[in-house]
């Protein structure tokens, strides 16, 4: 479990304004938390590839205010293997590694990238075409001091071209550079493990060698599938999805996990536990502590 140096919550605005998000910040220090993702996609800061200088200066304005480890999540809807969209996105990525500069933020997570079933003609050079624009991203970062975090996704429709943990840890060794590390979401490997008949655990532990980022929230790992639930709630009562529920509401070995596997210098352990949870948030934030070593940490920052 070692090289773990911060844990907390991530935090986006719910209607697009900054006044939930500045909300949300404000609980999670008053919770103790040191370290925080903020999902800065949630709020206008970027139009065309370019920043909103207005808005950003709000955000600034706004996380200085707390004492946080920041850390901040890119386009959640990236996807690099896009021919269509790619370089609209890295422009947008490489602005959110501006913001990322502005707020002392030394993570961005990108997500891994896909493709529809009917993408044939597309499929052939579809890593290449990821590992090609996660360089391109890494040399841009490289002066700024950001690490990129390739966060392993699951399969989301039918026919989908998508990789499993074991293959983005791949892309990340075959790009091989200092500012490219991988995000393992243990939830999505769970789900993606289930979905392909694979081993859960030897997904994760081949990713834990280049893991600079971990996302944390808890599951049964049960594909979706067709179902659609009325109220979200029904997915927690079935565990079906990707719940992100808090720790130990799922069937996930934590324990076996932060026991068994050893990550890269800096990382951190990032729970995607949002506000829907604001009462079991504290229990989560102290069972992450013991899992990640930082129990003493903790217990000196009280006193």
């Amino acid at each position: 479990m070692g090289n773990i140096i911060g844990t907390g919550f991530n935090v986006g605005s719910t209607d697009g304004e900054f006044s939930s998000f500045h909300e949300d910040l404000r609980a999670l220090a008053e919770m103790g938390v040191d370290t925080v993702e903020l999902g800065l996609t949630s709020l206008d800061l970027i139009s065309g590839g370019r920043i909103i200088p207005e808005r950003a200066e709000r955000l600034v304005a706004i996380t200085s205010q707390f004492d946080f480890r920041y850390t901040v999540h890119g386009l959640v809807s990236s996807n690099f293997m896009d021919p269509v969209t790619q370089r609209y996105q890295l422009d947008a990525a490489k602005a959110l590694v501006e913001v990322c500069d502005c707020v002392n933020a030394r993570v961005l997570v990108q997500h891994g990238g896909c493709l529809r079933a009917d993408q044939i003609a597309e499929r052939a050079g579809a890593d290449e075409r990821e590992r090609e624009a996660l360089t391109e991203l890494a040399d841009f970062a490289r002066p700024y001091g950001v690490r990129i975090a390739l966060e392993n996704i699951f399969t989301t429709e039918l026919g989908q071209y998508r990789q499993t943990p074991k293959e983005v840890a791949e892309t990340v060794k075959a790009v091989n550079h200092s500012q490219v590390v991988a995000l393992i979401d243990f939830s999505h490997a769970y789900l993606e493990a289930t979905y392909r008949g694979l081993d859960f655990f030897s997904e994760i532990a081949a990713m834990a060698p280049v893991a600079g980022h971990l996302h944390v929230h808890d599951s049964f790992g049960r594909p979706q599938g067709f179902y659609k639930p009325y109220h979200p709630q029904e997915n927690t009562a079935m565990g079906i999805g990707d719940l992100h529920m808090p720790l130990g509401w799922g069937d996930i070995d934590w324990d076996r996990i932060f026991s068994e596997l050893t990550f890269l210098p800096d990382t951190v352990l990032m729970m995607e536990i949002g506000r829907r949870y604001r009462a079991e948030q504290p229990e989560s934030l102290r069972l992450a502590r013991a899992l990640a070593g930082l129990d003493g940490q903790a217990l000196e920052a009280a006193q």
